[in-house]
């Protein structure tokens, strides 16, 4: 609910559950005077105190009162160059060469629904399902205008900020900085949370302290990378799963970012977040438009789990276009871990055959389908079916797959294109490859420019025609590295610096083209894994390869971190064979399972080497996943353990909106001999009900579940996991 006190110039935005305020003051600059907890009906500026502060310059318009300064009052979007210190918002290069933004309120607009963003990804409503916000701000001097955008969905907590910037000017600009957030606290005792670490083990939750100046976490690497992902946490030191205020703050953007907090000398702080300035300067004609990425915020007031799980509802429902949203998505087999490049046709539907048999629904056929691609060095941005491995081409094998009652899915890498290729040989320039140097490789790969309409072009029309030729469910859209060289030839020199976010902006047009020409097709998303996990990918691709580590005690922590933000459902997750890929670890074929379930659910393996016995666990698992799917990819998502602490278990639970049913999932750590007896309290269900474990005839009440606990039994072996299934009798 947006409010309005127009003789005041306050602007109020509701949810259901917390409260964002801003105020234009009597200098026009617009303030930001409070986010927190629902508090109703009050001008909450007063909160703002205004005093002389040294070395603090005090703009033109306050005359002689010093005691009024932008370098220590908090504002809704910070400026640059005009006697605010603190982190910018924005920074534009005049035509006199000088780098200074000085935005002053200048008026608002609401609109009926949810804002859209041509070109970028966001979440979207249905008629009355949000409110739109528009706050104009405007630097006279530079004619530049500023549109603050502002979706409120209020059942929800989410409020989603945009930002655009238009030249309103006779003279070019340009433009250095845009973020799509600023976020304004009267204090700096809080703690940053982020989600880092790196390939095969992405999104690794990292606590710790605000300190005096300046902390950040980024990508310069052309995707959000494996190292740092776009959504940071701020919360009291003192808040858990349950309790403390906190904030998450998401940006949907796949590309090179940057969230950066400053505590300030007068202990507050500011977090920006947006496009990382790195090599990044979009040049603005008398006219033109400039149109940020999307961030989304939560608010909770009840620690970590309540902002999860509004994350997870609103990205369920407002963010993912999933052709599975209304229905069960397929369990897949993907070939890769099987074969890797040596296949032929009959081996493919031999693995179909064995998983058919198992209750598995998709079969996906992985790298190595396409030109002369044997191995990694060859074949990329070739996009037709090597007939030598596939005689008669999709049309022949995909009917053969169906045939067994699967659904056929494919793999693609787009982006990429070798130098052993029809398509580099026929047009070397069209990849990102600075004039007069060798270019550097990665994975024996060069990366075309997408920020090229042409490129895209062909590689879709190829595609298309791939698509077309047969019965295709899925796409895996893979990326397997980082941008280098980042050098266009479709651009001159003096737009060079927009190049890694045209490449961004091409990735999304040649993705939103697939979702209108073919809506029923599920694409996976996939950056070597995890390496482009974040809103914006989400957008268009509804779940995504959650780690290139499938180990199953590495997922848990993986699937842990990613779960603060992202829910299950979008998480690919599978059970590989052991010992593991990548790690060499041997866990048991149920643990490996049940930490699989708590996502997109699927095998990478080769089925036709498993025993009697574990081709019956997994035919156990297959119906255990189908019966319990809708509490799983749907139910609200509980952390009931940490595995980066020291606990000798990791569990988590999913409990049905009404409470009437829960799955906890329980993986063990390394076992010992006379271990001590451990008792599990849950979270979230109805104390009134009374709950039937496993269907067995002992009935336990929810009090007593959440209050006392439930003792689990003791487990031998490495690795153990269990779950149990909990149904509300009435």
């Amino acid at each position: 609910m947006i409010v309005l006190d127009q003789d005041n110039r306050i602007f109020t935005l509701h949810t259901r559950n917390t409260t964002y305020q801003m105020k234009a003051d009597q200098y026009n600059v617009l303030l930001h005077t409070y986010y927190g907890s629902r508090i109703d009906n009050c001008d909450l500026s007063g909160l703002i105190q205004c005093d002389g502060r040294s070395f603090s310059p005090n703009p033109n318009e306050a005359g002689s009162n010093r005691n009024y300064s932008l370098d220590v009052i908090p504002q809704e979007y910070s400026t640059c160059g005009v006697g605010d210190f603190r982190l910018p918002s924005i920074e534009l290069e005049l035509p006199s060469g000088s780098h200074t933004a000085d935005l002053r309120y200048e008026g608002f607009r609401l609109e009926e629904g949810k804002y859209i963003l041509e070109g970028l990804p966001g979440f979207y409503s249905v008629e009355d399902e949000a409110e739109t916000l528009v706050i104009s701000l405007k630097d006279s001097a530079a004619q530049v205008t500023l549109e603050l955008y502002y979706g409120v969905f209020e059942n929800f907590d989410l409020i989603t900020r945009a930002v655009r910037v238009i030249n309103q000017g006779t003279e070019t600009v340009r433009l250095c900085r845009c973020a799509s957030l600023c976020l304004d606290f009267l204090r700096s005792d809080l703690d940053m949370i982020t989600f880092n670490c790196h390939h095969l083990m992405e999104r690794c939750l990292d606590r710790g302290p605000l300190r005096s100046g300046i902390q950040s976490v980024g990508s310069v690497r052309g995707t959000s990378s494996h190292q740092h992902n776009p959504f940071v946490i701020l919360c009291d030191r003192n808040a858990d799963e349950d309790t403390g205020i906190c904030y998450g703050a998401m940006l949907l953007y796949s590309g090179n970012f940057e969230a950066a907090v400053e505590c300030s000398q007068y202990e507050e702080s500011r977090l920006v977040m947006g496009i990382h300035p790195y090599h990044f300067c979009w040049t603005l004609a008398p006219g033109e438009t400039f149109t940020a990425p999307e961030a989304a915020m939560v608010c909770s007031p009840n620690g970590f789990g309540e902002m999860s799980r509004q994350f997870h509802r609103a990205i369920r429902k407002h963010l993912l276009r999933d052709p599975y949203k209304n229905e069960r998505k397929p369990i897949l087999v993907n070939n890769w871990e099987a074969t890797y490049f040596d296949f032929t046709a009959d081996r493919l539907v031999e693995i179909a055959r064995e998983a058919a048999a198992l209750g598995i629904e998709l079969f996906v056929m992985d790298d190595g389908w396409f030109g002369s691609r044997n191995d990694d060095n060859s074949g990329l941005g070739d996009w037709k079916v090597n007939l030598e491995k596939l005689p008669g081409g999709l049309e022949a094998l995909v009917p053969r797959i169906k045939g067994l009652g699967m659904k056929f899915g494919i793999w693609v890498e787009p982006e990429m294109v070798n130098e052993d290729s029809d398509l580099y040989r026929m047009h070397p320039d069209w990849v990102l490859r600075v004039p007069g140097r060798f270019p550097s490789r990665g994975r024996g790969q060069l990366v075309l420019d997408f920020s090229r309409k042409d490129v895209r072009d062909h590689i879709y029309d190829q595609i298309k025609a791939i698509l077309c030729s047969a019965d295709i469910s899925y796409i895996k859209w893979d990326m397997n590295r980082s941008l280098t060289d980042v050098w266009s030839a479709g651009l001159p020199a003096w737009r060079q610096g927009e190049v890694y976010h045209r490449y961004v902006l091409g990735v999304y047009d040649l993705l939103e083209r697939l979702h209108r020409d073919h809506p029923q097709i599920l694409i996976e998303g996939c950056c070597g894994g995890g390496g482009r996990f974040d809103g914006g990918m989400l957008y268009y691709t509804p779940q995504i390869w959650c780690s290139d580590d499938t180990d199953a005690i590495d997922r848990l922590r993986i699937q842990y971190g990613t779960s603060f933000c992202y829910p299950v459902c979008t998480m690919g997750a599978h059970v590989s064979a052991v010992p593991n890929e990548q790690n060499g670890r041997i866990t048991p074929l149920e643990t490996r399972g049940i930490t699989a379930m708590s996502g997109a659910f699927g095998y990478e393996m080769d089925l036709g080497k498993c025993t009697e016995d574990e081709k019956r666990k997994i035919r156990c698992q297959v119906e255990r996943y189908k019966a319990h799917y809708g509490l799983i990819h749907y139910g609200d998502y509980y952390r009931l353990s940490s595995p980066f602490q020291d606990n000798s278990y990791t569990a988590w639970e999913q409990v049905s909106h009404d409470q009437s049913e829960v799955l906890v999932n329980v993986v063990l750590g390394c076992t010992h001999a006379t271990s001590p007896f451990c008792t599990l309290r849950l979270k979230g269900l109805n104390p009134s009900f009374q709950y039937q474990i496993d269907g067995t005839g002992t009935l336990y009440s929810g009090k007593v579940l959440m209050k006392a606990g439930y003792s689990f039994p003791q487990m031998q072996g490495d690795y153990p996991a269990f779950q149990i299934y909990l149904k509300a009798i009435e």
